[in-house]
């Protein structure tokens, strides 16, 4: 973490901040400002671990067959103050950072995980983004407001994702109540609407599950593919409705955008797409809808190989950013999402930005002045893109070491694998299950990307995070 720029360890300044905020919490009382929701029948999805709840989620049907969909984010600007000691830190360090054994919080437990977190049976105070969503998934009215809720019923991606695809009954929770299970069925509906609409224009369907270490106490034992379902999908198709609604409501003040810009080397993808069948020909000029049909040709025409097809793309397109927009300035959009109005607003426990975001929603909302000049605006963004890259290192990194330690208890163990790379540093295989990635040392004479090959573990180095196979 250091080595990348981050001062994980909290001063002094912040201990003593979070003491005065634990004796002077913020006071939960509705007014004509904030409204008192917490009769309606809130529920978060998220990781089976996951202390930190940003959102709760609820929906209702209207009469025209509309739904509208509700989602509170966690008003972590209620606790922080801006420019005081916590504030600083998380300024600073911009992002929460998950390595896989220990997680290093952009903001205090006590807060991120406690009492700013939306935990279940818990009064909290939030931010509300609702909005409509039509049968064919496109969003009507939207509004934005300052509301006290209550999270009743904290789930997880894994039981929910499974019942909604039909592959698994319903968690206790959610089958101990028939109104939650018409609520999540509603708000899947209502998810599956705005996605499907989003591939309709463009957005690309890219295979970005995760390897995860799984620990046993504290020792980890394997690592596994964490895939994305029924559930995750609902989530992300809400984040991205929600953070498009805040950046058309900041369209007047200048404000945070999250970007990927129309990629640079649309060349590359196009000569990809050749390389991988020669019927394809996608334009010569940047078009998401061509390369969202041709990557959803590929899953279907080759699934083994779509994980490495879709990292090849997104290396290609290259990494988001955050920017200053200024009222009047062109939108610069988000090429892979396909929307052209997009900011960060909706994980303001793990992302500075967020909170910046939250703060200029309530000063709007107040009638006030922007609280951040374009200036700052312009730091902030720079600071976040910066840290988030380098926390993506840190990541990539990590799960390189722990993929290297979970698997050298089973060298001579031989397995299917993909050739993934071929290149002046090697031939690179990825195991087929879990997805590992390991250079082949020996028997890389003829091999091209692509091609199926048994290997054989033969070394490992954690401390490097090498795995080393042979043809088997």
């Amino acid at each position: 973490m250091q080595a990348r720029g981050f001062q994980p360890d909290f001063s002094p300044e912040t201990k003593q901040q979070l003491a005065d905020i634990k004796v002077h919490p913020p006071q939960l009382a509705s007014s004509d400002k904030v409204r008192d929701l917490r009769n309606l029948l809130w529920s978060s999805i998220d990781n089976d671990t996951s202390k930190d709840l940003d959102q709760i989620e609820v929906a209702d049907r209207l009469p025209n067959g509309d739904v509208k969909v509700m989602i509170a984010i966690a008003d972590v600007d209620a606790f922080v103050a801006k420019d005081s000691p916590i504030d600083q830190h998380a300024a600073r360090e911009t992002t929460t950072v998950y390595t896989g054994v220990s997680i290093f919080p952009m903001l205090p437990e006590a807060l991120s995980t406690a009492a700013s977190s939306l935990l279940e049976n818990a009064d909290r105070p939030a931010v509300v983004t609702e909005f409509m969503v039509n049968r064919e998934g496109s969003l009507g009215a939207s509004n934005v407001y300052r509301a006290i809720v209550r999270n009743q019923a904290q789930l997880t991606y894994g039981a929910v994702g499974a019942w909604l695809g039909g592959t698994s009954p319903a968690p206790p929770k959610v089958a101990a109540s028939p109104a939650l299970q018409g609520q999540l069925k509603l708000q899947d509906e209502a998810a599956q609407a705005l996605r499907k609409l989003r591939y309709k224009r463009g957005a690309l369907n890219l295979d970005t599950s995760e390897v995860v270490a799984l620990l046993l106490g504290e020792q980890i034992v394997d690592v596994v593919n964490v895939e994305k379902n029924r559930a995750t999908d609902l989530i992300e198709d809400f984040m991205i409705a929600a953070n498009g609604v805040v950046a058309r409501l900041l369209d007047k003040v200048s404000s945070l955008r999250r970007i990927v810009k129309t990629p640079a080397h649309w060349d590359g993808i196009v000569r990809l797409a050749a390389a991988q069948d020669r019927s394809e020909r996608l334009p010569a000029t940047p078009d998401s809808k061509a390369l969202n049909d041709f990557l959803v040709r590929r899953k279907a025409a080759d699934p083994d190989h779509f994980a490495d097809l879709s990292l090849a793309v997104i290396k290609l397109i290259g990494p988001g950013e955050y920017v200053l927009e200024r009222p009047g300035d062109p939108a610069q959009g988000h090429f892979g999402l396909a929307v052209q109005d997009y900011t960060h607003s909706t994980a303001p426990n793990r992302r500075f930005a967020d909170i910046v975001t939250q703060r200029q929603i309530k000063a709007l909302l107040d009638g006030e002045r922007s609280t951040y000049s374009d200036d700052q605006l312009a730091i902030i963004a720079a600071n976040c893109t910066k840290k988030g890259d380098a926390a993506r290192k840190v990541q990539r990194e990590m799960s390189k070491r722990l993929a290297a330690l979970a698997i050298s208890h089973r060298i001579g163990e031989t397995f299917d694998a993909i050739v993934t790379g071929v290149t002046p540093k090697g031939t690179f295989v990825r195991v087929l299950q879990p997805h590992i990635e390991g250079l082949l040392t020996e028997g890389a004479q003829g091999l091209n990307v692509g091609d199926k090959v048994r290997s054989k573990l033969v070394r490992t180095d954690v401390q490097r995070g090498f795995i080393d196979f042979v043809k088997a």
